[in-house]
């Protein structure tokens, strides 16, 4: 096959971002054009697409950086649409994330649900708490940290979502927000940028209860929070549940 002309690789491109729910970043875009013409330079491609929205201006859009979404679509209605539609509780990736925290991460020895718990308190209770204390084994010894995450499995709750898991700095050295991969991409990219910005970590998986392939966007940044709160934190959980007090704290 001979190799796109600049006004192939424009017009095939648009093609694909047409013919995409959602819409696509310019990388995915760049390498399903590689893919289908070899014989078509990666730089000619790059050259001819990296200005998709200004090339169809009214017809493809860049709601956030490096993605291009097809102006006559609702990204979000279609990412909705591919929601299933089997009963899928949000308490139902609790535990599996607290064990990816440990075992996958490797950001916690220890980690346990608390969402829904009974704490008295909209601002402290996420829905998975974990801590990285040093083992026996270790040593030269540090100081324990706290890791929380809020996770929600409604993709239209992300924001929401973000304050709940930045109100649980005040007690936490880190903190992550869990979302499905149903959040259009375009929600994704502001989200990522506000990971960013404040040092809390964005991870998505897939609302698989069987395997929700949890993958990091963003990994979190530590940091050092409210003694106060921290100690409040340790109070409820401990009068809620001694049991699980002294699995993360002893």
């Amino acid at each position: 096959m001979a190799k796109l002309s600049g006004k192939e690789i424009r017009e095939l491109a648009k093609k694909i971002v047409t013919e995409t729910p959602g819409g696509i970043r310019y990388s995915a875009l760049v390498r399903q054009i590689s893919q289908t013409h070899p014989e078509t330079p990666i730089n000619t491609i790059h050259g001819n697409v990296w200005d998709l929205d200004k090339t169809f201006s009214g017809q493809v859009l860049k709601p956030s950086r490096g993605l291009f979404v097809y102006a006559g679509r609702n990204p979000s209605a279609d990412q909705e649409a591919t929601v299933s539609t089997a009963p899928i509780r949000e308490s139902d990736f609790y535990e599996p994330f607290a064990e990816w925290l440990k075992t996958d991460l490797d950001e916690a020895t220890e980690a346990v649900a608390l969402g829904g718990a009974g704490m008295r308190s909209k601002w402290g209770t996420p829905d998975v708490v974990g801590v990285f204390k040093p083992l026996p084994s270790n040593r030269v010894k540090f100081d324990l940290e706290i890791v929380s995450a809020e996770v929600k499995t409604n993709p239209n709750e992300s924001i929401v979502a973000f304050g709940q898991a930045m109100a649980y700095r005040l007690f936490s050295h880190k903190v992550y927000l869990v979302l499905p991969s149903t959040v259009p991409e375009e929600d994704q990219g502001r989200i990522e940028a506000l990971a960013l910005l404040f040092g809390a970590g964005f991870v998505l998986f897939d609302l698989n209860v069987e395997d929700p392939h949890f993958r990091v966007r963003v990994r979190a940044q530590r940091f050092t929070p409210d003694m106060f709160y921290v100690n409040d934190f340790a109070d409820r959980l401990h009068d809620f549940d001694r049991t699980l007090f002294n699995r993360l704290f002893q």
